[in-house]
């Protein structure tokens, strides 16, 4: 798909030069001034280096404290297939609950005392849900404000009318049903459906279609999801360190099928755009309204059944046990829940948020009714109804829950480049997951000092810097309609993007809103992919600072994840950054040690400048 189109970097050197700036893309020297002073007070032009760039091979990546979790099979055209699982804690909402009204010490002692309400309450299992949303994007816009975001909208104009049921998109709007439903009408407002005379309408209580980011593979398959208890205890801190470091798990982890014990849970599903309407529970005290017509709206995602008889076992009959006491007992008492899907036709792998998601359990429970009076004669006992729910990992990382990957071996000629480490590449190769990254150092190793000091000794104003990587086109499976949408240059010494946020553009808070001057974008044409990373501030700071440390290239699916964590790379433990490590995605890219025939598309670094004279 088409992205952003990338905007002219800001001049560095000021006002006086912005014009040059502009023009910086000629590569023939240029004389400017030349007819106001009879001479050339500066010049402008490019200048073209080697770097050196070789290949890295990711052994395994810390994956438990991530953002985002991939779940699923995901085959590329050049790396294999890797299947995703997940292995969680789940947490209780409320350490030491009270299920019903009262504790289970209240409820022991309910024949001796002399309070009327406190009974058995006799806590009963009636459903449990699983729910895992998926990603949705964040920018999706309704540019005419007609209730149907740009995406799916037809034309925009909040006079169309999208599902052809003779009222605008902006008319259903204002009366709250489905632009996008033929059988959601009503026109007079008087809250009958115009389609069928015999159904309510309830403004707004109808799913909304909503864009979804990041599920990979054919989204039209139907898949299982197996939900099994994990027998094996995630340490939130290490042993090793004392109890002082959180613990680190890594993708390579094995917990299937050792670590896995009854299964709660296989569902098939398949994906829907649309929001899980679950109707509400009708309240028998409003006889005039029916709330279980009306809907509690969940985002887009997976929700299937658990087993309920395990719920009740495990939770409900354990009430004020040293099991439920505190979340330290549950945890591990409970260990938590290991997750997997299976493709029932071709491969599909979603991305999750487990921050959001979370398992509802509704139980039943016995409740004394008085009627308002202090006579016991009318007493009633009636059968109530509630919620209790699980997290798995919050916001703020806390809980614990790992990703890990099983991987398909690499090609012998993606091996053999990632397992020639410290060799300029031909070929760079670029995949995420725990997969493959490159290191880059700019200019060349043996003169660098030498090339740094010309050019401050050349007084130039770096107008510009770029590195243009340009996709290998005959890469096997390279052009598939999934690539990775960005790259992400960071410095090795501390993990931190290249980038300067003083100067740079950003449109909004989003993976394609975010460091426009930067770029590194995929621009797709006719004559070949390329992805465009613009350096300038940087290249003027390791001038002025005569250092040039080593950069490192990964791919990202949102360049504003700078978070880094532990790697096993070439049997060493280093640091890197995680935003690769929530993509399966992969690329080649043309190196800095290519043949005569590609030499056009050879790895260099661009300096456009401007020397006074």
């Amino acid at each position: 798909m088409k992205l952003l189109n990338r905007l002219q970097f800001p001049a560095l050197a000021g006002a006086m030069f912005i014009l040059i700036v502009l023009s910086s893309c000629e590569e023939d020297l240029t004389t400017i001034g030349g007819d106001v002073v009879g001479e050339t007070p500066f010049t402008t032009d490019k200048e073209v280096y080697d770097v050196f760039a070789y290949n890295n091979n990711i052994n395994a990546v810390q994956t438990n404290k991530l953002s985002v979790y991939q779940l699923g099979v995901f085959n590329d055209p050049i790396y294999g297939k890797t299947e995703a699982q997940i292995t969680s804690q789940i947490q209780l909402s409320a350490a030491n609950p009270s299920f019903g009204i009262y504790s289970q010490s209240t409820e022991d002692e309910s024949d001796t005392d002399d309070v009327v309400a406190t009974i058995e309450e006799n806590e009963t299992t009636k459903e449990v849900y699983l729910y895992l949303p998926y990603l949705t994007k964040a920018s999706s816009e309704d540019t005419d404000g007609d209730g149907v975001i740009d995406a799916y909208d037809n034309d925009i104009d909040a006079d169309n009318d999208n599902d052809n049921d003779g009222r605008t998109n902006n008319e259903e709007r204002t009366a709250g049903t489905d632009p996008l439903d033929p059988s959601s009408v009503d026109a007079d407002l008087d809250g009958i459906n115009d389609v069928d005379p015999k159904e309510e309408i309830i403004a707004n209580n109808f799913a909304v279609r909503v864009e979804l980011d990041s599920i990979y593979g054919d989204r039209e398959t139907s898949f299982n999801v197996s939900v099994k208890r994990s027998t094996f205890f995630l340490r939130d801190f290490d042993a090793d360190a004392n109890f002082t470091e959180a613990e680190e798990y890594y993708s390579t982890q094995e917990f299937s099928p050792a670590f896995t014990a009854e299964e709660l849970a296989n569902e098939e599903e398949t994906v829907s755009e649309y929001q899980i309407l679950i109707p509400k529970v009708d309240d028998t005290s409003t006889t005039d309204v029916d709330e279980s017509k009306q809907n509690t709206k969940l985002a887009p995602g997976i929700r299937i059944p658990l087993d309920t008889a395990f719920f009740q076992n495990n939770i409900l009959d354990k009430e004020g046990s040293t099991e439920l006491i505190s979340q330290a007992n549950f945890k591990e008492y409970i260990r938590g829940l290991h997750i997997s899907l299976t493709s029932n036709g071709n491969d599909i792998m979603p991305l999750l948020n487990l921050s959001q998601a979370n398992i509802t359990m509704t139980y039943t429970y016995n409740s004394v009714n008085t009627n308002s009076t202090t006579d016991t004669s009318d007493d009633e006992i009636e059968i109530k109804e509630k919620d209790f729910v699980f997290s798995f990992v919050g916001t703020d990382f806390s809980g614990n829950a790992v990703n890990t990957f099983i991987n398909e071996n690499y090609p012998p000629e993606v091996l053999d480049a990632l397992n020639a480490p410290e060799q300029d590449a031909e070929k760079i190769y670029l995949k995420g997951g725990a997969g493959a990254y490159a290191k880059i150092k700019l200019f060349n190793e043996e003169n660098t000092t030498e090339l740094i000091k010309e050019i401050k000794e050349n007084n130039w104003i770096i107008n510009e810097a770029n590195l243009v990587f340009y996709v290998d086109q005959t890469a096997s499976g390279i052009n598939s309609n999934i690539k990775p949408p960005r790259l992400y240059l960071f410095n090795t010494d501390g993990n931190t993007g290249i980038y300067n946020i003083a100067t740079e553009n950003s449109l909004d808070n989003t993976a394609f809103g975010l460091y426009l001057n930067y770029d590194g974008f995929l621009e797709e044409s006719d004559s070949g992919d390329k992805y465009t990373v613009r350096i300038t501030d940087y290249i003027n700071s390791i001038i002025d600072e005569n250092e040039n440390p080593t950069l490192g290239l990964m791919i990202t699916p949102n360049v504003g994840i700078s978070r880094a964590l532990n790697a096993q790379v070439n049997g060493e433990s280093i640091e890197l950054p995680i935003a690769p490590t929530i993509s399966p995605l992969g690329t080649v890219l043309y190196g800095s040690n290519v043949s005569s025939e590609n030499s056009d598309k050879k790895l260099q670094l661009e300096i456009f400048y401007t020397k006074t004279n």
